[in-house]
């Protein structure tokens, strides 16, 4: 299993970046975890379209979902080249009934899932878990085989996120404010927030992504390393995890 950043930015990307997206990799099946602004972009450096099997959306806020459009028309040029034969599932929840409507195009199909029951995607089965933010949004526990990921998509820090997170071999946790910052009220993590949920998870690797557009990410590190003494990176486009 292969795990890789496209986008890592929080609101908005960076010039030549993307905001969040992440490519899975089990075989020969592609799964894109949310696709922000500028990740279809991005995303051709690593995988062709007519390559990618499925897309799981974390939630409907900009910064996650912003490229869905562009990529939809991309897939519907590559069913009109004879390139794609059939739709392209893009998964999300239901709480935005008109945005979900949306994901339904020439050449793609949206497909539901809830926080019940877990979900299977090619090779991946995926457990939802809503988390504390502004928008309903939802963590994703991906098991393939023995190997676990855990994205927190957007979300403050609660307890429940430590059990959901226990013993994974990677988890992608958002990073949005430095340590002293609250982020509660914005649905966002601390670094320290994030250091705490990683000890007490016991997760084998962590990465800082959802960076914030100011202060020092270095510090993002630092501040997370008081709390969590295990791997930690900051996300950047290309960084991989292999199984």
């Amino acid at each position: 299993m292969e795990v890789k950043v496209i986008g890592f930015w929080g609101a908005y990307p960076e010039k030549g970046e993307a905001t969040s997206c992440f490519l899975l990799k089990k075989n020969n099946y592609h799964l894109i975890v949310d696709l922000g602004s500028g990740a279809l972009s991005r995303l051709q450096n690593y995988i062709e379209i007519k390559d990618i099997d499925a897309v799981v959306l974390s939630h409907f806020h900009n910064d996650h979902v912003a490229d869905v459009g562009s990529f939809q028309y991309a897939c519907l040029v590559q069913e009109q080249l004879n390139q794609l034969s059939v739709k392209i599932p893009i998964y999300a929840a239901t709480d935005s009934p008109t945005a979900f409507k949306q994901l339904n195009h020439q050449a793609t199909v949206a497909r539901a899932y809830d926080a019940i029951n877990p979900q299977q995607i090619g090779p991946f089965n995926i457990t939802f878990m809503k988390t504390k933010h502004p928008k309903p949004c939802y963590a994703m526990r991906i098991e393939c085989g023995d190997d676990v990921i855990v994205y927190t998509a957007d979300t403050s820090y609660f307890k429940e996120l430590v059990t959901f997170s226990e013993n994974a071999d990677l988890l992608i946790a958002e990073c949005s404010f430095y340590k002293g910052m609250n982020g509660t009220k914005a649905g966002h993590m601390t670094s320290e927030e994030v250091g705490r949920l990683a000890s007490k998870a016991n997760v084998n690797e962590v990465w800082l992504s959802h960076l914030p557009h100011f202060g020092e990410h270095q510090q993002l590190f630092e501040e997370a390393s008081e709390l969590y003494q295990g791997r930690m990176k900051l996300a950047y486009e290309g960084l991989t995890w292999h199984s």
